[in-house]
C-alpha cells in the first residue's frame, strides 16, 4: 500500500474537521455517524493520526450536503469531483457569492498576515492560515456555481435579475 505523505494526511485531517465544524459539533457529528464522541474528537485533533472510517465520512457529508473528504480523496488520487445539477441554481444570487469571496479572502489574509509577523509559523496558525483557505475554496466554488447558473439562463441585470 502506498504511503500517505503528511502534506495528505493533515489535508484529510483538515477536510475532516471542517465535516465536524459543518454538521455542528463533535457531539452532533458523534451522533449522526452513530460514534463516540471521544473518537469523533480524535477524527477533530490534527496531531492524533487516526482517520474516520468510510462510513461516518459518507453519513456526515450527507448531511451537510459537501463532499469535503471525498473531495480530498479524489484529489489524493488525481481525481476531481464534479457537481451535479443543482435545482434552482439559477435563483443563485451573484453578488452575495463575490461578496462571501471578498470576505473569505480578506480573512484569509488577515489571518496570514498577523500569522507572519513575528517571522515564524507554528503549526497552529498554518492550520488556521489551511482553514480560511478552505472556506475560501468553498466560497469561490460558490460564486463558479452562481456563474455557471447565471450563463445558463442568458446572463443576469444587477438591476433587475433577468438578463
Amino acid at each position: 500500500m502506498a504511503e500517505i505523505s503528511s502534506q495528505w494526511f493533515y489535508r484529510l485531517k483538515a477536510a475532516q474537521r471542517d465535516l465536524i465544524e459543518r454538521c455542528g459539533t463533535i457531539e452532533r457529528a458523534a451522533a449522526i455517524a452513530s460514534l463516540s464522541k471521544s473518537q469523533m474528537g480524535r477524527f477533530n485533533n490534527a496531531g492524533d493520526p487516526e482517520l474516520m472510517p468510510l462510513s461516518a465520512v459518507l453519513l456526515l457529508e450527507a448531511e451537510c450536503g459537501t463532499p469535503l473528504v471525498t473531495s480530498v480523496m479524489a484529489e489524493l488520487n488525481g481525481r476531481r469531483l464534479a457537481d451535479a445539477d443543482a435545482p434552482g441554481a439559477a435563483n443563485a444570487t451573484m453578488m452575495a457569492a463575490h461578496a462571501d469571496v471578498v470576505v473569505q479572502f480578506g480573512e484569509l489574509i488577515a489571518a496570514a498576515a498577523m500569522a507572519f509577523a513575528d517571522g515564524r509559523l507554528t503549526p497552529a496558525e498554518l492550520a488556521g492560515i489551511d482553514r480560511g483557505a478552505a472556506k475560501l475554496e468553498v466560497a469561490i466554488a460558490e460564486l463558479r456555481k452562481s456563474a455557471a447558473a447565471a450563463r445558463g439562463i442568458g446572463g443576469l441585470s444587477i438591476v433587475s435579475g433577468a438578463a
